[in-house]
C-alpha cells in the first residue's frame, strides 16, 4: 500500500510529513527508522504525524518521532512545518491553530511573511518537571560527564534540554559530550544538549545534540531552551536572534509566568510515495 509524505525542513531541521487523517497509517518504529534512514529511505531528523484531535479544544494532533524510531513530546522546527502543510494540503484555511501534543497544546500562528509563529508555552524550570535529578531549583547546575566539571541550566520545553556556554560554537565538543550529556543519569529521560555561545545581549549562536537523532542543522525548542537559559543568568534580553547551522530564528520571552514565541520559516521541499 502506497504512503504520501511530505518532506520539509525548518531552517534545515528535516522532516517526512504524512497525512494521518486521509489516509491509513500504521508505522512501527522500525519502519520509521527506515523511513529517516539517508542512505536507503527519504531521510530526515523525525517524522511528523497529522491526526485527527483527541480533544475538543484542538483542531490537530501533533506526533513527533525521532529517526531511532522513539516518539518525543516537543519539536518547534516541526511545529512550523505542521502549520504549512496543513495549509499547503488544504485541512485548514486557518491562520491560527491549535494543536494537540504529548507536552500539552500549541498554538501556531501563520504570518503574512510566509513565516510561522509558534506559541511554544511556559517553559519548566522545577527539577522534576524538566525531568532532572536535583535537590532544588538552580539556574545552573554542576555536573560531571567524562572526568570533566561542567556547569548547565536544565530547561523543558515541554522536552528536556540541557544548555551549556561555550566560547566557540564551531570548536565546541558537540560529537564528544552532545552524547554523554544526552544520555547522563541525571535526565531520566534523556535530553536534548544545547551549546550556546553568546554575541551580544540579543545574538547567540547555537548548535544542539538532539535525543535520539544526533546533531541536527536546527532544534526549535533548543533555541527556546537557551534563550532561556540565558535569560535565567542575566546574559539576555527579551528578544534574541539565534543562530544555527542551518539558519536564523527569533526567540523571545519577557520572562518567568510568560510563554516563550519562536518564529521563522518551514519550507516544502518534495512530495512522493513510498511503499509501506
Amino acid at each position: 500500500m502506497k504512503l504520501y509524505f511530505t518532506k520539509m525542513h525548518g531552517i534545515g531541521n528535516d522532516f517526512v510529513v504524512i497525512d494521518a487523517i486521509r489516509q491509513s497509517v500504521a508505522l512501527t518504529p522500525a519502519a520509521i527508522r527506515a523511513l529517516a534512514d539517508r542512505h536507503v529511505g527519504i531521510g530526515c531528523d523525525q517524522v511528523l504525524l497529522v491526526e485527527t484531535p483527541t480533544r475538543a479544544d484542538a483542531d490537530f494532533r501533533y506526533r513527533i518521532f525521532n529517526a531511532d524510531g522513539g516518539e518525543v513530546e516537543q519539536c518547534g522546527n516541526g511545529a512550523r512545518c505542521f502549520a504549512r502543510f496543513v495549509r499547503e494540503h488544504d485541512l485548514s484555511d486557518r491562520d491560527e491553530l491549535c494543536v494537540e501534543t504529548s507536552a500539552g497544546l500549541l498554538r501556531l500562528r501563520l504570518l503574512a511573511d510566509g513565516r510561522v509563529a509558534v506559541d511554544m508555552g511556559q517553559p519548566r524550570l522545577e527539577p522534576a518537571e524538566v525531568p532532572f535529578f536535583a535537590t532544588e531549583r538552580a539556574a545552573r547546575y554542576p555536573i560531571a560527564a567524562d572526568g570533566v566539571e561542567l556547569e548547565i541550566a536544565a530547561v523543558s520545553m515541554g522536552n528536556p534540554h540541557a544548555v551549556l556556554m561555550v566560547e566557540d560554537v564551531e570548536r565546541a565538543p558537540v560529537a564528544h559530550l552532545g552524547p554523554l550529556l544526552e544520555r547522563h543519569g541525571r535526565f531520566p529521560n534523556r535530553a536534548n544538549v544545547g551549546f550556546m555561545q553568546l554575541l551580544a545581549p540579543d545574538h547567540i549562536r547555537l548548535r544542539v545534540f538532539e535525543r535520539g537523532t544526533g546533531e541536527t542543522r536546527a532544534c526549535g525548542s533548543g533555541a527556546c531552551a537557551a534563550v532561556v537559559a540565558g535569560r535565567l543568568w542575566g546574559l539576555l534580553w527579551p528578544n534574541v536572534r539565534v543562530d544555527l547551522p542551518g539558519g536564523t530564528l527569533e526567540i523571545h520571552w519577557a520572562g518567568e509566568g510568560e510563554p516563550v514565541t519562536m518564529i521563522g520559516p518551514a519550507t516544502t521541499v518534495f512530495e512522493g510515495w513510498i511503499e509501506q
